[in-house]
C-alpha cells in the first residue's frame, strides 16, 4: 500500500473493515451536513504565503497544561478502537508516545483504563461522558487517578446520541444487527482472525470493570441509549470539579456563551467540537466556531479545537483561527485500522511534515507565532 496522505488510510480502512466499523467511524448525523461542512469550511481558510523570512529552525513543539508535547496534535478519544484493530487502544497510546504527543483514551474504550496505562510508557488523558450512572463516573474517575491520568477530558454534547443513519444501515444498529456484522466479518477474512479472534474479550473494557461483567458490543448501542443524561446542567458537574485536582477539558463548546460558562465553571480548557459532525446536524462548523469563541474567552482558558481536520494544513489553518492545539479522531482511527500502532506513527509523520511544510510556506518559524496574522 502507497500511503502519501491521510486519504490513503481511509481507502485502507474502508477495504480492510467490516462496514459496519468504517460506516461508525466514517459517518456523521442525520444527511451528514456539519460533517461534509467541516472540512469545506476549513479548506476555505485562506492563509498567506510570504517569502525570503529565514525559517530554517523550525518549531512544531508546544505544550499544554504543563505537558509538552512534539506537535500540536492530540490523538482524540475514539469509542471502540479496540475493534479496529487488536488491542487497538493500546496500539495507539503507543504510537503516540513514540511520537511525544497526548493520547486521550475513550470512557466507552475496548480496552480499559488499567490495560493502556500499563502498556503507555507516557501518561494518558482520559475522556468522560456525562452519565445517568454516577457511581460509574466516580468510579472510572477515581480509577483514572489512580492510573496517573492528569488530564481530565470531560465531553458535555452527547445529552443524547446524535441521529446516525449510518449506523442503522450498516448493522452498528438496528434490525438483525448482530447477525449483519457476522456476516460482514466472514467477508474481512483478515480483520476476523487478527480482532475478531485474537483480539478479544470484545467488551466494554472501562465500563465492564465496573460492572464485574462484559458489556459487549451487541450491547454497546443499548447501554449508551440508556446511560446519556440530557437532564445535566453546569451546577451538576461541581462535584467533578470538585473531586478531580487535574486539569480538566470541556470538550464539544460551539458557543461563546457555553465557552464563559466554562471559564466560571472552573475549566482549564475547552474543545471547540461538534463531534466530529455526528451529533447535531447543521450546527456550526468548527471553523466557523472557533473565532469567536477565542475572542470571547481570551487568555483565559486553553482553546483546542478537532472536528474536519484531514491533513498538517488544515491543522496550521486551526490554529491560525485560533487554537492552541487540534485534536485528532477519525485520521489516526483510520490508520490504526489499516496498520495498527505503525500506521498511526506514520500518519503522525505525514502530518508533522505537512505542518513543516505549510509553516515554512507562511513564514513562520514556531507553532505558537501561528495566529491570525497569517490569515490573507
Amino acid at each position: 500500500m502507497i500511503v502519501s496522505s491521510a486519504s490513503d488510510y481511509r481507502e485502507a480502512a474502508r477495504r480492510g473493515l467490516p462496514s459496519f466499523l468504517f460506516d461508525y467511524i466514517d459517518g456523521g448525523a442525520n444527511a451528514e451536513q456539519t460533517l461534509k461542512a467541516n472540512m469545506a469550511d476549513l479548506a476555505e481558510v485562506i492563509l498567506r504565503q510570504r517569502v525570503l523570512k529565514n525559517v530554517s529552525d523550525l518549531s512544531l513543539a508546544t505544550e499544554w497544561f504543563g505537558q509538552p508535547s512534539a506537535l500540536p496534535l492530540i490523538l482524540g478519544p475514539v469509542g471502540l478502537a479496540g475493534m479496529l484493530a487488536r488491542r487497538g487502544e493500546v496500539q495507539v497510546a503507543k504510537a503516540a508516545a513514540k511520537k511525544g504527543v497526548p493520547f486521550v483514551l475513550s470512557t466507552v474504550s475496548v480496552c480499559s483504563l488499567e490495560e493502556v496505562a500499563s502498556q503507555c510508557p507516557r501518561p494518558i488523558w482520559f475522556q468522560l461522558y456525562v452519565l445517568k450512572d454516577r457511581g460509574f463516573m466516580r468510579n472510572v474517575l477515581e480509577r483514572a487517578e489512580a492510573a496517573g491520568v492528569k488530564n481530565l477530558v470531560f465531553t458535555v454534547d452527547m445529552a443524547v446520541p446524535g441521529a446516525r443513519y449510518r449506523d442503522a444501515h450498516s448493522g452498528m444498529s438496528g434490525p438483525f444487527a448482530a447477525q449483519r456484522r457476522i456476516l460482514q466479518a466472514i467477508t474481512k477474512p483478515a480483520w476476523a482472525f487478527d480482532v475478531g479472534l485474537r483480539g478479544r474479550p470484545h467488551d466494554l473494557g472501562n465500563v465492564s470493570s465496573y460492572f464485574g461483567e462484559a458489556i459487549a458490543l451487541s450491547d454497546y448501542m443499548g447501554w449508551i441509549g440508556k446511560n446519556f443524561d440530557p437532564s445535566i446542567c453546569w451546577a451538576d458537574l461541581e462535584w467533578i470539579r470538585d473531586f478531580w485536582k487535574g486539569p480538566m477539558i470541556i470538550k464539544g463548546i460551539l458557543d461563546s456563551e457555553d465557552a464563559r460558562d466554562a471559564i466560571r465553571f472552573g475549566a482549564n480548557g475547552i474543545v471547540v467540537s461538534n463531534h466530529g459532525g455526528r451529533q447535531l446536524d447543521g450546527a456550526l462548523s468548527t471553523a466557523k466556531a472557533l473565532p469567536p469563541i477565542v475572542d470571547a474567552v481570551g487568555s483565559d482558558l486553553v482553546v483546542l479545537a478537532d472536528s474536519g481536520v484531514r491533513s498538517g494544513l488544515d491543522v496550521v489553518r486551526m490554529l491560525a483561527l485560533g487554537a492552541k492545539g487540534v485534536m485528532l479522531g477519525r485520521v489516526p482511527a483510520f490508520a490504526l485500522a489499516a496498520n495498527g500502532q505503525a500506521g498511526v506513527e506514520n500518519v503522525l509523520d505525514i502530518f508533522a511534515n505537512e505542518i513543516r511544510i505549510a509553516m515554512t510556506l507562511i513564514g513562520v518559524p514556531s507553532v505558537s507565532q501561528i495566529n491570525k496574522t497569517v490569515l490573507a
